[in-house]
């Protein structure tokens, strides 16, 4: 019989236990290196995050190198289209291998509970919020897996997280009624936010505040290594990321703006080119690094748990993350999948394509790919 991804090595090669990678000293070969840790940059030799925020990302770091490893292995085809591995039978539903995003999902919220310093957890997979503990500091959003259904074809996929403080002032509600308000704080709240890449290499790109920094694991340690300290987003980019196939379904204003940039006639004066992975992780990432505009203008991404922990990362990078009207950060979440447009890369080239008026796309026929 064929092993299963779950049972020993596959899952866990070269994946330290969260606490290892929180109390271990930093290995001789990243001392040598010159690069710093994650850990060592959270910690009292760098920013000082404070010790229950570097122990939350010790089992966060433990999570994503544990999707890493699934989302790498060869059985994850067989895993995301929900077919047993080595059963030629007929099992029961309760036997069969999940999706991996059920997968990654159920992955990260053990290692948050395993950390103890989380009180709720919301997530893209979940339709509520769940409460994990009382007295836990912080409150975690995310999107375990996005762009799951592009990994047939090794197409780049990620997670996302946010990190808000948990509202000791609401402490006395009903769990439930607790659980929500927590979870739908302003992004003008967030403590921390963070994306993983899975691609070419395993990046893990994180914002305290300060700055907007990526790592990249060194499976040799399993260590993430800080390979982009304070990435600053050009002021303008090249490039747009969109989905043009749509290009007929957007108003008026969004074909105008499109048009002209990839014409050299905007007011930057060269031909914009388009890149888009449709991997919201993955084309948000290059935007980071290559500047220009990443983007979905239909109400499609979650405001709660892509558009508020990307849009803070790249605020903290410089650039300006918006609905096509108004700053993402800035608008309050009334419900926890509410979905919006989201435009997200250079400061410059967002200001631009405001100034456009009309960039929302509100006729949405329905897409069957």
């Amino acid at each position: 019989m064929a092993s299963s991804p779950f049972s020993g090595g596959l899952i866990n090669s070269r994946v330290d236990s969260p606490i290892a990678i929180c109390c271990k000293n930093a290995s001789v070969d990243s001392a040598n290196s010159g690069f710093s840790t994650l850990m060592e940059y959270m910690g009292k030799g760098g920013v000082d995050v404070g010790d229950d925020l570097v122990l939350l990302f010790g089992h966060l770091e433990y999570a994503s190198k544990k999707i890493a490893a699934l989302v790498a292995s060869p059985f994850n085809s067989s895993l995301n289209n929900n077919v047993a591995i080595g059963n030629t039978g007929i099992s029961s539903d309760r036997d069969k291998p999940k999706p991996l995003d059920i997968v990654s999902n159920e992955i990260i919220l053990l290692s948050l509970r395993n950390s103890g310093k989380v009180a709720v957890m919301a997530s893209e997979e979940d339709e509520c919020p769940v409460w994990i503990t009382d007295d836990g500091p912080f409150v975690v959003v995310m999107d375990p897996l996005d762009g799951s259904r592009n990994i047939d074809a090794s197409i780049p996929t990620g997670t996302i997280f946010g990190i808000y403080r948990r509202l000791v002032e609401i402490d006395h509600l009903p769990v439930e009624e607790k659980a929500l308000l927590n979870c739908l704080q302003s992004g003008s709240k967030l403590v921390a936010a963070a994306y993983v890449l899975y691609s070419s290499a395993t990046i893990l790109c994180a914002s305290f505040g300060s700055g907007t920094h990526a790592f990249t694991l060194d499976h040799t340690t399993g260590d993430f290594l800080m390979t982009h300290p304070n990435i600053n987003i050009p002021p303008r980019g090249q490039i747009y990321s969109v989905n043009d196939a749509r290009y007929f379904d957007w108003p008026e204003g969004l074909r105008q703006y499109i048009d002209t940039i990839r014409q050299g006639k905007g007011q930057y004066p060269k031909k914009y080119s388009a890149r888009y992975i449709c991997s919201l992780v993955a084309d948000f990432h290059r935007t980071l690094l290559y500047g220009g505009v990443a983007m979905n203008p239909r109400n499609h991404l979650r405001l709660v748990y892509e558009a508020n922990p990307l849009s803070f990362l790249v605020e903290k990078a410089g650039g300006r993350g918006s609905d096509g009207k108004n700053r993402i950060l800035s608008i309050q979440p009334v419900k926890l999948h509410q979905r919006l447009p989201l435009f997200l890369g250079s400061s410059e080239d967002i200001e631009e394509l405001q100034s456009y008026g009309d960039v929302q796309q509100k006729v949405n026929p329905g897409y069957d790919v």
